[in-house]
């Protein structure tokens, strides 16, 4: 099975010049909590989490209607490609300890989104739900 058989479509996404109060509305109404960031032509910039906008920019005193999202997004975004085979989807989360990953298309167009439920729903046994919830469930150690 391929990733693009169990995708979510239509991923909304959020500009880097937005502000972090659009963005967190956008969270809200769509009732998510990662919002892939784009660029032109639905190029992926980044992702941002309601968890960046709090530790990233809340916690440092950053006005979040004057704060561009691109100030608290993650640059470097973990993705995977519609053509690949859902395990490959199931092994870069476990590796990486994320609970969802974007796809691409491989023009890295991004074309949607692949989260745990999807794994275990829609996949089945084929992408090992149970072993991928295990590793990315694995405690981290705190920095201190």
């Amino acid at each position: 099975m391929l990733v693009k058989d169990i995708m979510t479509r239509d991923v909304e996404c959020v500009r880097p010049d937005a502000t972090l109060q659009e963005a967190a509305r956008k969270m809200r109404d769509l009732d998510v909590g990662p919002l892939p960031v784009c660029g032109d032509n639905d190029r992926l910039a980044g992702m941002l989490t309601d968890r960046d906008i709090t530790v990233r920019a809340t916690a440092e005193g950053k006005d979040p209607t004057r704060t561009p999202v691109r100030d608290a997004m993650t640059p470097d975004v973990v993705y995977v490609f519609e053509d690949q085979d859902v395990r490959d989807a199931a092994d870069t989360m476990a590796a990486r300890q994320i609970r969802r990953v974007v796809v691409l298309s491989r023009d890295k167009r991004l074309v949607g989104i692949v989260s745990m439920a999807d794994l275990a729903v829609d996949a089945g046994r084929d992408a090992r739900p149970g072993a991928t919830l295990r590793q990315v469930s694995e405690p981290a150690e705190p920095r201190r």
